[in-house]
Parts: structure tokens; sequence; C-alpha cells
């Protein structure tokens, strides 16, 4: 585990680095002057407000899209160990952490030319945007990554014992959902992931919409 005051990213300082680093090396920051989320999204926080850390992974699974949702669960799990009166701690597909209904984390993948990839993830502790969610002041940022570790250790080893895992945490299973995609939207009922964590839309006509990467906003009843 390295710890640096500030970078512009720990995604990218893990990807230039890889090659000279170990399988799964920790990368922690207190502030990114160059944070992204998903679809190339600015992401900022204050300085020493979050949990910003990323973990280079060498040994990479068949369908690499696992490795997020270790990291995911992980961070659900340390939430319930560190904060257990917070509140319901769930997933919105595919990689979004949320206490109650709002963002409380989320986790970017990236891969290197060498086919390494790194997983990042931020979690919002003392400070959230607006809309989004917080652990709130006075939680220690070293104990809550020291659990998102601990935590990843303990997930289910076989892929199949780990998608029923996330399918158990999927807030968006059930949910009316529209998903925002070049396309065009689909809006209907989230009914299911599959084994590659691919999310089964089934839309008003009956036709079920397999979506491997998109924007789903949760829709509230009228």
């Amino acid at each position: 585990m390295e710890y640096i005051d500030q970078t512009g990213s720990t995604n990218a300082d893990l990807i230039e680095s890889a090659p000279h680093r170990l399988d799964r090396s920790v990368l922690v920051t207190d502030h990114q002057t160059a944070g992204r989320g998903r679809l190339d999204r600015r992401w900022d926080a204050p300085p020493g407000a979050n949990l910003l850390v990323s973990v280079l992974f060498h040994e990479v699974p068949a369908e690499a899209g696992e490795l997020v949702r270790r990291l995911s669960l992980a961070a659900v799990d340390a939430v319930r160990l560190t904060v257990p009166g917070a509140g319901t701690v769930g997933l919105k597909w595919p990689n979004d952490i949320l206490l109650e209904d709002g963002k409380l984390a989320g986790v970017l993948a990236q891969r290197s030319a060498e086919g390494a990839v790194v997983v990042g993830i931020g979690v919002n502790v003392g400070w959230c945007p607006q809309d989004g969610a917080k652990l709130g002041d006075g939680i220690d940022r070293p104990s809550v990554l020291a659990a998102l570790l601990t935590a990843y250790d303990a997930l289910p080893r076989s892929p199949d014992d780990l998608i029923i895992r996330y399918r158990d945490e999927l807030s968006t299973l059930g949910q009316r959902v529209r998903v925002q995609m070049p396309s065009g939207d689909v809006v209907g009922d989230a009914a299911d992931v599959t084994q590659s964590g691919q999310l089964r839309v089934r839309d008003d006509d009956g036709k079920t919409h397999q979506i491997a990467a998109a924007d789903v906003i949760h829709l509230r009843p009228a």
C-alpha cells in the first residue's frame, strides 16, 4: 500500500506504473485533481474529505468486470462494518453504492496496455455533492479502507457464488428503470443480471433487453 497527499488520478498513476508494481498494489490519496467517473465525467471532492483509493490487478479473471463487482461488494460490507447505523446500503447497477437513495460511492475500472486492470473507488466520507450521500463527519477514513480490503478478501472465491451475492445486493432488480443509451432509452422493469453482470430489462411490450453498459435511473411510482 502506498499513500500520497495529492495526485491527478490514482487510477492513472497505477496504470502508468503497473509494470513495476505487484499484483493487488493499493494507492490511496487525500486529493485528486483529475479524478474521473464513468463516461469520463469529472469527479471532484475537497482535499482530505473522502476515501480515494485504487487497486492494481495483474491477475485478471476471464470476465474482468468481476473485479468491479468484488470491490463494490467489499465497499457495501465495509460501510456496514464501520458505520452500522448509517442506513440501508446497497448497489445500483452497474457499480454505484447507495446509502438510502443517495450515491455514496462509485467504482471505475481501467485496463493498461499490458493487460493489467486498475479498479478505483471514491467513497463519500465527510463530503458529498448535492443529492449524494456521505458516511458523516468523524468517520475515520483509514478504518473504512481497512474494512474495505478485509471485506474484499472475505468475498466468495467462486464467480458463481459472487454473482449470487451481487444479485442479492442489487437494489436495481425489481425496480422500474430508465436505461439511457446512445441508441435510445429503454424503460421497463429490471428483471435480472446475467452471469457476466449484464442487466436484463423487460420493457412494456414484453421484450427483454440485455444491457452491458449504460446509465440507469430508478423510476419512482407516480
